[in-house]
């Protein structure tokens, strides 16, 4: 079984190196990866953990990613673009997601959708795009860039605008999530 930075590397180059650091130390999004699942493997008691969590500390400052540890993501998470992208320490990400730049995944602290958003597997978010509430976004979904989600999105579908409109597609994702992993 492949490891969560083996399947994220091979959802970035589409396909594996046994040297992932060198040949991704390159690509940004890559780098910050590698250092957030090194800081999930590692208890922040351990001394790798520690230094793990200050690099990723680093990278999180250098290019603009706001995304703890904590966070639950899946395998193949793919950030294709690096530059300010801001995830809530308690909402969940499932396998093969992308997620562009600008974008928000945030907290609401009252109303009917208070909480935080799950997000389930191959799951396409686009540029400035903004998830917040206790919702769910369920599998197969494409976020249109500068989408705006409060209510929860159904699989299959694809959502555009603010306020956020469904369009139900079964194909919303294909050829926009690529080497997707098992």
């Amino acid at each position: 079984m492949k490891t969560k930075i083996e399947k994220d590397f091979y959802r970035q180059f589409g396909y594996w190196s046994r040297f992932p650091f060198f040949k991704g130390y390159f690509s940004p999004g890559f780098r910050f990866i590698y250092y957030f699942r090194k800081s999930q493997q590692f208890s922040i008691k351990h001394p790798l953990g520690i230094l793990y969590r200050l690099l990723l500390r680093r990278y999180s400052i250098k290019y603009g990613y706001q995304i703890s540890a904590k966070t639950k993501i899946g395998d193949g998470l793919h950030l294709g673009h690096w530059g300010t992208v801001v995830i809530n320490p308690k909402s969940s990400i499932g396998k093969n997601c992308n997620i562009s730049h600008g974008v928000t995944i945030g907290q609401t602290n009252r109303g009917s959708t208070k909480g935080f958003p799950i997000i389930k597997d191959e799951v396409w978010i686009g540029a400035n795009a903004v998830i917040v509430g206790g919702i769910i976004i369920g599998s197969n979904v494409l976020i249109a860039p500068n989408s705006y989600v409060t209510k929860d999105v159904p699989d299959n579908s694809i959502v555009v605008g603010n306020p956020a409109q469904v369009i139900s597609n079964l194909e919303a994702t294909k050829e926009y999530i690529n080497n997707k992993i098992d």
